[in-house]
């Protein structure tokens, strides 16, 4: 049972610190955790898969220049209609974020909070 109650509290430790992050984030955003960590199913390996909506412009590297994000951290930049078009289509990613997803931070109210 201790090896269960040390997971719980080091996953809740990875959500924490990403909600931090997220809230220090300096433009309005939507950053939802997704992957291992959402899941729960983490292992020693496992990086920090957090999508952040924001009204971006360029490709995704000229994004996430504009993200300063931990180390660990693996971003995916998307704008608000980028993500939508996801979640009409059923891509995996979308499905994912609406099914196991823990949002860190919701400035444009995606999963109502």
């Amino acid at each position: 049972m201790e090896v269960v109650k040390e997971r719980r509290r080091l996953r809740q430790r990875i959500i924490d610190e990403a909600r931090r992050w997220a809230r220090s984030l300096p433009f309005k955003a939507t950053a939802i955790l997704i992957g291992s960590y959402a899941r729960g199913d983490f292992n020693l390996w496992s990086d920090v898969d957090v999508i952040v909506i924001s009204e971006f412009r360029g490709n995704p590297l000229r994004r996430l220049a504009r993200i300063d994000f931990p180390p660990g951290y693996e971003v995916i930049p998307l704008t608000l209609q980028e993500f939508r078009r996801l979640v009409d289509r059923g891509a995996g990613l979308a499905v994912e974020a609406m099914r196991y997803g823990v949002v860190l931070r919701d400035d444009y109210r995606v999963f109502g909070s």
